[in-house]
């Protein structure tokens, strides 16, 4: 049969004469052969020429659509040690349901009563306070009266002083009269001595002018001491009114000093009390964290840290939680060369894992099982896995997305780009070129109405 052989067994047998040879080579068959593969033929090129929905496939997860409704877990801002479980999992919770109970393991708080006792040192530095505020006063007090006694003792002084310097005048003028009554006498003693020498005067009368004339000098001289004693009592009387206000300026200036002490260990008692106010805040916000509650209505989903008496440090998750009231949403990751051609509010065909779908990427129209969705947000860095991630709300105008669907489960994606025949199609795929590069009409609008 494949003529291998020189000995040709088509030449010497006839294989018109068997019924199947002649069934298999009849002409017959060879027209309606040519028939089909000429209807084919048509019909392929018909095809090549029927419009195809560029898009891009891509693996995605069931999210929500805010960040506040996905799945958490609850974390303890202090370390502790677990005293009691209120919840078991699956337990729905509400907002501030209390959902374990956990106990404290740092020494400096163990005190039971650590709250009141922080209120009465609080009371008690309060007190300080205000003592030191009395004792400020006090000495405002007594400045006050130290200014006013010693404005009384300068104005005795500067009385006092005024009186030394009148009297340094009026001893003076004394002083002056006596020195004109010795000029006086002794011109006297002078005429007296001519007229005895002249024998018309008595020698008498010329002893008792000397007389005079000595008791004249001997009043001179004890002027003159009273005159000097004056002027002594005047800078006397300037030593003492400097002497007065030295004195009261070092006592005003130690009372004031005291003051700003007293002051100063006031602000300091201040700033304690406002220290133990604070911690004493603290405190009665700590003792409040020790019953971990929920944050919102959800579901418990898994206890991360179970058992009576296990302890953890300060912001080690604890329990996970589900929250009751969501957004659905799909994430799904495209790769950066296909990232330009995705835009805000594009139309994209969803498969939801676990419910039966028909997909034909090209003609979304024809597709059965698949939920209509729309482009909300664009990731602008890179994810882990190299590719950007977008998320995709539900479509107001297609069909509800099934109620059964949980956050977590799998989902197929296929965003719908440019209307092309399959030709174009075929000829993009062959030579691994990119989806046509275009730009919506609308920013917030997908290019067109793609169901």
């Amino acid at each position: 049969m494949l003529n291998i052989s020189h000995n040709k067994l088509n030449k010497k047998v006839d294989l018109s004469s068997y019924k199947s040879a002649r069934k298999v080579f009849h002409k017959r068959h060879y027209k309606h052969f040519n028939r089909f593969l000429l209807a084919f033929a048509f019909t392929v090129i018909v095809i090549m020429f029927l419009p195809w929905t560029q898009n891009i496939n891509s693996r995605g997860n069931v999210t929500t659509l805010t960040p506040d409704q996905r799945p958490q877990t609850i974390q303890s801002p202090i370390p502790g040690r677990i005293e009691k479980w209120f919840v078991k999992e699956g337990d729905r919770v509400k907002k501030g349901d209390t959902i374990l109970f956990i106990s404290e393991i740092k020494n400096e708080y163990f005190d039971p009563n650590l709250v009141n006792r922080t209120g009465q040192q609080i009371k008690a530095k309060e007190a300080s306070v205000s003592s030191y505020g009395s004792k400020v006063n006090a000495l405002n007090n007594q400045i006050g009266a130290l200014r006013n006694e010693r404005k009384l003792k300068l104005q005795q002084a500067e009385n006092k002083l005024m009186q030394s310097k009148l009297k340094v005048k009026s001893d003076s003028i004394d002083f002056e009269a006596v020195k004109i009554d010795l000029k006086i006498a002794e011109r006297q003693i002078g005429a007296i001595q001519n007229l005895y020498d002249e024998g018309l005067k008595s020698l008498t009368e010329l002893e008792e002018k000397r007389s005079k004339f000595q008791e004249k000098q001997a009043k001179l001289i004890s002027q003159e001491n009273k005159f000097l004693a004056s002027k002594n009592e005047v800078i006397n009387a300037q030593i003492e009114l400097n002497r007065i206000g030295a004195e009261y300026i070092d006592k005003i200036s130690k009372a004031e000093s005291d003051k700003f002490t007293a002051q100063s260990n006031g602000f300091d008692a201040e700033a304690q009390v406002t220290k133990l106010e604070s911690d004493f805040t603290n405190y009665e916000i700590r003792n409040d964290l020790y019953y971990i509650k929920a944050p919102q209505d959800g579901f418990i989903n898994k206890a991360i840290k179970g058992g009576i008496g296990e302890t953890f440090k300060e912001g080690e998750q604890l329990v996970g939680i589900m929250p009751a009231n969501y957004d659905l949403a799909v994430e799904m990751f495209v790769d950066p060369i296909d990232l330009p051609l995705v835009h805000i509010g594009e139309n994209v065909r969803v498969q939801f894992d676990g419910w039966p779908a028909i997909v034909f990427s090209g003609w979304p129209n024809i597709s059965y099982g698949t939920y209509g969705a729309k482009v909300v947000a664009i990731e602008n860095f890179i994810s882990p896995n190299g590719k950007f991630r977008i998320l995709l709300a539900p479509d107001e105008n297609d069909h509800e997305w099934p109620e059964a669907i949980r956050v977590g489960s799998g989902a197929m994606t296929i965003a719908l780009l440019e209307d092309v025949p399959i030709w174009f199609e075929l000829w993009r795929k062959l030579n691994g070129f990119p989806p046509n590069y275009y730009q919506p009409v609308n920013s917030g609008d997908s290019k067109s109405d793609k169901k």
